[in-house]
């Protein structure tokens, strides 16, 4: 069973990116959102088993996103991962940082390491990190 993953992020080239890398391993089904204003309602349509939410965007930020998504009692539960620019990967410590109980991963980020940090979120299906080793980080 694929799982589903909702990419949240105003920039649409990356999101696509994000997308297309995910589903290729054959292990996750993605929407994509666009518009961070639109983001909570896409979540309660989409249902998704875990939100990637890019920090810095257009219109509304990914912390009032995130604000708003823990305050709806039918979509709290699902986990979220944070994509930041402003974080840079040689800054970041392996595995991603983690901050006010949210992980957080620094753009660009290779397929490997977000595959990994969605796995440590949806532990029930075990890791898929060597079955992506070949394909392009995002």
């Amino acid at each position: 069973m694929k799982r589903k993953i909702l990419v949240v992020d105003d920039e649409v080239a990356f999101a696509r990116m994000v997308k297309l890398s995910l589903e290729k391993t054959g292990f996750y089904e993605v929407d994509v959102e666009t518009d961070a204003r639109e983001a909570v309602a896409t979540v309660r349509r989409v249902r998704p088993d875990l939100i990637l939410l890019d920090v810095i965007m257009e219109h509304v930020d990914g912390g009032t996103v995130a604000d708003r998504l823990q305050k709806d009692h039918e979509v709290r539960q699902i986990p979220l991962i944070f994509l930041t620019a402003s974080l840079s990967p040689k800054e970041q410590p392996v595995g991603g940082l983690e901050s006010g109980g949210f992980q957080f991963l620094a753009k660009p980020v290779s397929l490997k390491a977000l595959v990994q940090c969605i796995e440590a979120h949806l532990p029930s299906f075990g890791q898929r990190s060597e079955s992506t080793a070949s394909i392009r980080p995002v």
